[in-house]
Formats: structure tokens, C-alpha cells, sequence
């Protein structure tokens, strides 16, 4: 199964475009902070991910503010065909209370 649900800080927001189909699409990137266990050892997480949202919810969250707090569930893809390079693939977006700590 390729599922992933990370919450972060909107750190960047690119203008909202269109694919040549008309498809609107939005791309963002996530600042993640949080702390997992791993090894039964806590473990401090610092990440950035780069998400993109197509559609209906490409249109409704193209005027996030930066610094936002959201959750993001989709999959993950590479950013291109046989690229090394993955990005988020957006499915649900939500934003989150700034002082909530939502571990992914």
C-alpha cells in the first residue's frame, strides 16, 4: 500500500497553473518537525516534502497562507518518470491548529 499522512508548516506555495488538459494543479512544500520512536529510542524529525494537489483541491487551498499548519494524506510518486526524486501526491488536505503536534 502507498499511503502517507505527515503534517507541517506551508513553507513554499507556488501560483496555482494548469496542466495543457486544463487540470489546475498546486505545488507546495511541508516543513516537518516532530519526534518518532524508533528502537524504543525518541528520535528527533526534521523534513521537508514536496506535495502536489490537483483539481478540486488544487483550487481550494491556492490561497494558503505561509506558515499554515496542514496534514496531508496521498501517496507518494516519483516526480517523474524513472526519476529518484519523489513528491507527495495530495488525496486530503486539512489545516491544524499551530500548537497541535500531529506526528507522522
Amino acid at each position: 500500500m502507498n499511503n502517507l499522512i505527515i503534517s507541517g508548516e506551508l513553507v513554499e506555495l507556488e501560483p496555482l497553473r494548469n496542466t495543457p488538459a486544463g487540470v489546475p494543479v498546486l505545488s507546495f512544500k511541508l516543513a516537518h518537525t516532530g519526534t518518532v520512536v524508533e528502537a524504543n529510542h525518541p528520535r528527533q524529525i526534521q523534513c521537508d516534502i514536496s506535495v502536489i494537489a490537483m483539481g478540486d483541491l488544487a483550487t481550494m487551498f491556492q490561497t494558503m497562507k505561509l506558515g499554515t499548519q496542514l496534514e496531508v494524506e496521498g501517496f507518494i510518486a516519483p516526480v517523474r518518470k524513472g526519476a529518484q526524486k519523489f513528491r507527495l501526491h495530495a488525496a486530503m488536505i486539512r489545516t491544524v491548529q499551530s500548537n497541535s503536534n500531529t506526528n507522522s
